[in-house]
């Protein structure tokens, strides 16, 4: 049997920089065209294969609405939960990059 302890702590001390870097969280931010912090409501839940769906399908299920920043498990997915805002990015996650859609139309009963 290998002694982990010792493996890690003397003999191979530099395994611990790969596990380290290996401990990433999974968040998304999301920010403006000048880099400054955008708190829009995202989407979060269960990731759904959606490929080869006609039309626009939804990508997750189960979701809850949060505002970001968020941190996501690893089997989650987010989208965008208005259109508020267009990504500049296909991928919801990490840093993203929004920019305000010029259609976007605020509701009148929210007001």
């Amino acid at each position: 049997m290998t002694n982990a302890e010792k493996l890690i702590m003397t003999d191979s001390h530099f395994l611990m920089y790969f596990l380290a870097r290996a401990m990433y969280p999974r968040f998304l931010i999301t920010f403006n065209e000048q880099l400054e912090n955008v708190s829009a409501s995202a989407r979060v839940g269960q990731a759904v294969d959606a490929v080869g769906q006609v039309g626009r399908p939804k990508n997750i299920t189960g979701f809850q609405t949060h505002e970001t920043p968020v941190l996501l498990a690893h089997s989650e997915r987010a989208e965008l939960a208005t259109d508020k805002y267009i990504p500049l990015t296909n991928v919801l996650e990490g840093f993203v990059i929004l920019t305000k859609n010029p259609d976007y139309q605020e509701d009148e009963e929210s007001l």
